[in-house]
């Protein structure tokens, strides 16, 4: 069964997207072509890169590494649920992707991003950043605007068009995920 880490990716006090992580949840869960766990930035605490190996190497020292990359290397997929600061991922994000490396690679991305135009300029950067760790995003996203698809920029309330995109990109994760599965059984280590 594909497995597919739905990622929180703020850790800010009052975020948002521990709510948009649920809705998500809760409409992923009902496909049986996947099984669907959300994975919250906040429950490893990570540190500002701290690793004194690049992450290429693979060479982990700090026991807060080892367990987010057990935790990452154990999906085939990922949906970013990501804000837009800035015009940017939020920093944690950005952080806690930059620990990793090969447990990134090969694996499928899917974006369900929220703010004031929808987190869209969030996820084209995160498109650009997971491009180089080999990760192949979808070309189906989600944007939740904070004026159309929260009840005072806070709840969770989608536009009933919302559920669509968001199927639409999961129709999209799934078989990616599945074809991703296959490069990395047949994949040749490097020697």
């Amino acid at each position: 069964m594909i497995r597919v880490a739905i990622v929180i990716g703020s850790t800010r006090p009052g975020r948002n997207g521990e709510g948009v992580a649920r809705w998500v949840h809760d409409l992923a869960a009902r496909r049986d072509d996947a099984a669907f766990e959300i994975v919250d930035l906040r429950d490893y605490d990570l540190p500002h890169l701290d690793e004194p190996m690049p992450p290429a190497m693979g060479q982990y020292e700090h026991p807060h590494t080892r367990a987010w990359a057990e935790r990452i290397a154990s999906f085939d997929a990922y949906v970013f649920v990501t804000p837009e600061y800035n015009r940017s991922v939020s920093g944690a994000l950005k952080n806690a992707i930059d620990f990793l490396h090969a447990e990134w690679a090969n694996k499928a991305a899917g974006f369900v991003g929220y703010g004031s135009v929808g987190g869209t300029r969030a996820v084209e950067h995160l498109r650009l950043v997971l491009g180089e760790l080999q990760v192949a995003a979808v070309s189906s996203q989600v944007a939740l605007t904070l004026a159309a698809d929260f009840e005072r920029f806070s709840v969770v309330r989608p536009a009933s068009h919302q559920e669509g995109r968001l199927t639409a990109m999961l129709d999209q994760l799934i078989p990616w995920a599945g074809a991703m599965k296959a490069v990395r059984s047949d994949a040749v280590p490097s020697s």
